[in-house]
């Protein structure tokens, strides 16, 4: 195919409100070096992640819930690694076709239809958990074409699934498969998922039954219906008292003052599992809660290749399907993150670059 010399696409220009993102209808069309591919998009998925990244909201000087952090206010540092190249294109989701390959990709067919995960481990003997984020530490797919590294793409070709459908896979599923290959949720597990209508929580949900998991989801009473949906035995309304001991697993991107009741629902040798703290990241609880119930914890952002390899395959499978309830042009990405942070739907948002 021909390739064109520009393309479409949104740039954020800087930290702050939504004005920071900046529609450009002749931004240079990226050309894939060595090792790497050229993508064209055909649906790039809404998610907090950009959003937090769009406010500042990782600098270490923001400490309130991500609704909360106030129209411009200044940050120099708010990527997950610190300061930001602008303009950047972000779009940590994707689905696409890759349309040329770098000097030496052998391996990735054109024509394919790929993806790749939000957070690709580039691990090095100082920093073995390192990595780079699509849409933060190099552009992303809020454009007509990215470029990818060829060893991070993923063949979907074989999928079932839509390319809506699998643009929506790499943050919410990935993040929620890594969540639970960490906290070895298996057979037999109770989990609490918090949050359980957003993408990560719908996903965590139906992956921690496919891992032969009873599953608790905490959700607004409007969402129970879309979580009791994706596989959860139990609905909870959102800031219901949880009982002592109840759960082996949490599986929480919410944090915020709820986070010493999840804890204290964890049985003795229970297993927390964070990635995420929408509803605020300082938090407090009884220390001795953790340690004489030999409580672990884990931090998840790191996703190893072969984790995410794990979910392609049930991807490819079709044995997982993430819930869409709606999708806009990509022009206006400013809506569609709007109605994300205003939690007005359940799943995913999905955007959709114009055609050539």
């Amino acid at each position: 195919m021909s390739i064109p010399g520009t393309m479409k696409g949104v740039q954020l220009v800087g930290h702050g409100g939504p004005e920071k993102l900046v529609w450009n209808d002749a931004i240079p069309t990226p050309r894939p070096g060595p090792g790497e591919v050229l993508v064209k998009v055909f649906a790039a998925g809404v998610n907090n992640t950009d959003i937090n990244t769009r406010i500042g909201w990782y600098a270490k000087e923001i400490v309130e819930a991500t609704e909360s952090v106030a129209p411009g206010t200044e940050v120099e540092a708010g990527g997950w690694s610190g300061a930001l190249g602008f303009p950047l294109i972000q779009g940590a989701d994707l689905c696409g076709e890759v349309v040329e390959l770098g000097e030496g990709v052998s391996d990735v067919a054109l024509g394919a239809r790929v993806t790749c995960a939000t957070n690709q481990p580039h691990p090095t003997p100082e920093a073995p958990t390192r990595f780079l984020a699509i849409g933060s530490e190099f552009d992303g797919a809020f454009a007509q074409y990215c470029k990818l590294p060829a060893e991070q793409t993923h063949d979907v070709s074989a999928s079932p699934l839509t390319e809506v459908e699998i643009a929506a896979i790499p943050c919410a599923h990935g993040t929620a498969f890594n969540l639970l290959s960490r906290s070895r949720v298996g057979p037999g597990d109770r989990v609490l998922v918090t949050g359980a209508s957003g993408g990560v929580g719908l996903a965590a949900v139906e992956l921690a039954k496919l891992k032969g998991a009873t599953v608790t989801g905490l959700s607004s009473a409007t969402k129970r219906q879309a979580v009791l949906d994706a596989g959860a035995d139990v609905v909870l309304e959102r800031g219901a008292a949880l009982e002592p001991g109840a759960f082996t697993v949490a599986i929480d991107v919410v944090g915020g003052t709820a986070w010493a009741g999840v804890i204290e629902a964890l049985a003795p040798g229970g297993r927390y599992a964070t990635s995420g703290a929408i509803a605020g990241p300082i938090v407090e609880m009884d220390l001795r809660t953790v340690y004489l119930n030999d409580i672990t914890i884990f931090g998840c952002t790191f996703t190893p290749r072969e984790v995410f390899a794990e979910l392609v395959e049930l991807v490819n499978a079709g044995r997982v399907r993430p819930l869409i309830s709606k999708t806009y042009p990509l022009q206006d990405i400013a809506q569609a993150q709007a109605d994300f942070e205003a939690k007005a739907y359940p799943g995913k948002l999905v955007l959709i670059p114009p055609a050539d």
